[in-house]
């Protein structure tokens, strides 16, 4: 009973600390849908999460988009509507992820870094060992289309 109790307070103790901090404690979405992206002739695989915002990413395919480099990590798309979001701060941020900035800016990282910055996760790339040399160094097309069967 005693440990039940301490168990409880560290518990309401962290929570309370990480919400301070705006850090989340929330469990990462799980994959449940998989599209298609392409760039430069080469296809990946994206698992797109089950929330609000990869739905409506999902209704909106097919979508092709220039997507403009940033920082020597990600590349980046203003959508012309914005999409429902709920941003967290994720703290690392891994080649493959998928993300939402703001409401309508959609993000895709090739390099793995540590980020203080809030996004809302779409989704990941299932295998992104070569997304770095896809998407080269300089802004690029992006294909995504949905997988037969979707939607």
């Amino acid at each position: 009973m005693k440990y039940r109790r301490v168990l409880l307070l560290v518990l309401a103790w962290s929570s309370a600390h990480a919400a301070a901090y705006g850090i989340s404690v929330q469990p990462r979405a799980e994959p449940v849908m998989t599209v298609n992206m392409q760039i430069n002739q080469q296809s990946f695989e994206v698992q797109l999460f089950d929330n609000p915002t990869a739905k409506a990413l999902l209704n909106g395919l097919p979508l092709q988009v220039e997507m403009t480099e940033l920082n020597g990590n990600e590349k980046f798309v203003d959508l012309p509507q914005a999409l429902p979001n709920n941003p967290q701060r994720p703290g690392n941020i891994h080649a493959g992820d998928l993300m939402l900035y703001g409401s309508n800016t959609l993000v895709l990282f090739y390099h793995s870094f540590s980020s203080p910055y809030r996004y809302t996760p779409i989704g990941k790339v299932i295998d992104p060992h070569a997304l770095a040399t896809a998407v080269g160094r300089h802004s690029v097309a992006v294909a995504f289309s949905a997988r037969q069967g979707l939607r």
